[in-house]
């Protein structure tokens, strides 16, 4: 797996151009950033001085801070229970979306000695988690209670359901957090307002308010059919380890789901679903070898691909097919994998496994 550090810097410096200067960023960096890797993401993006980091688990942000990273860790899921005294202890920003996680972390705060920062989570729409945005006039007196000393209330937010491809949903989500904010009699000072994903960012960069929070545009994956394209930043790719000439009916793979229809010449590839390329491409996938597009056949192995090289002259044993990326004149997007699957790009990025070797080029600007 290649990775670009330039794409990555050029997808950032498109949403900061689209929110502009004033705005503040905070990359999504869960998931070892997108599946990219975070180490080498977090490296490339603190040059650009982004105002904090986003990840989802309370071990995200803790390696985080192992990385050296004093910018605010905004941890975006909510926070079990026995991972909250860890958690203030790291100095990471925490979610709170119930009153209960509200008593927690002042519970915690005075007995660690330390004023937990939080940021108030709003749903609006979303539904997973958050305040109910109808319900404010319940919850929102307990809150401005314990923001008068016991919590650092460092920001407030909603996460956006359709942006990729409903401004009207934005629109409608925006105003249903608005009459929140609204009931806030006194905010403090530099309160961080952010709702934008990249979709949003990119739609509606006029709601960018305090912050936006980018996260699979930088990584090259598209948001939305009429949204910007993004640079790709990810390239798959693995080698030939076997060749061989298939006769007629020559069955292949498990459950025998393709037999060659004439003589065939078959190149198994190093890589299966234990790698993260998705098993749904089986008998519908493509790769890229010699600049030639060439169909994956039968059922992906845990650990081997068969691509049928018939007419494809000079691949030998050693030479390196790509399954998400340019060669040649052909490419083929994590966007086209990931409908080929029936899935997101989110989830390809994501599922490529710690067995894949993550090559970043471009560090060196970093």
């Amino acid at each position: 797996m290649r990775v670009s550090a330039d794409a990555l810097r050029r997808n950032y410096a498109r949403i900061r151009a689209a929110v502009g200067p004033s705005t503040g960023l905070i990359p999504m960096v869960k998931a070892n950033a997108y599946g990219l890797g975070v180490r080498e993401t977090v490296r490339v993006l603190s040059a650009e001085r982004p105002w904090g980091w986003g990840v989802a688990t309370v071990d995200e942000g803790v390696a985080l801070r192992a990385l050296s990273v004093q910018q605010p860790v905004i941890v975006f899921s909510p926070v079990p229970p026995d991972s909250c005294e860890a958690a203030v202890a790291a100095g990471l920003h925490l979610t709170v979306s119930s009153l209960d996680t509200l008593d927690r972390l002042v519970a915690v705060g005075r007995r660690v000695g330390t004023v937990p920062s939080v940021h108030l989570d709003v749903d609006t729409g979303m539904g997973r988690a958050g305040f109910d945005w109808r319900k404010a006039a319940l919850w929102m007196p307990r809150f401005l209670d314990a923001a008068k000393g016991s919590i650092n209330w460092v920001g407030c937010y909603t996460h956006l359901h359709s942006a990729e491809d409903d401004e009207g949903s934005v629109r409608e989500q925006w105003a249903s957090f608005q009459e929140v904010l609204d009931r806030i009699p006194d905010p403090p000072p530099g309160l961080l307002i952010h709702l934008l994903n990249s979709a949003g960012s990119l739609r509606l960069p006029e709601l960018a308010r305090g912050a936006v929070r980018p996260g699979m545009f930088m990584y090259g994956g598209r948001v939305g059919d009429a949204q910007p394209v993004p640079e790709p930043v990810a390239s798959l790719h693995a080698r030939v380890v076997h060749l061989r000439d298939a006769e007629p009916g020559t069955s292949l793979g498990y459950g025998v789901t393709y037999q060659a229809r004439g003589a065939e010449r078959w190149a198994t590839l190093g890589i299966g679903y234990a790698d993260g390329l998705p098993w749904a491409l089986g008998n519908r996938g493509s790769a890229l070898l010699r600049g030639v597009r060439v169909p994956i056949i039968g059922r992906i192995s845990m650990d081997m691909t068969v691509v049928d090289i018939s007419g494809v002259s000079g691949v030998r044993v050693g030479d390196v097919a790509t399954l998400l990326g340019t060669e040649g004149g052909e490419s083929i997007s994590v966007d086209e994998v990931a409908e080929l699957a029936g899935t997101i790009s989110y989830e390809v990025l994501t599922g490529l496994t710690a067995r894949l070797p993550r090559v970043w080029t471009g560090l060196d600007g970093a």
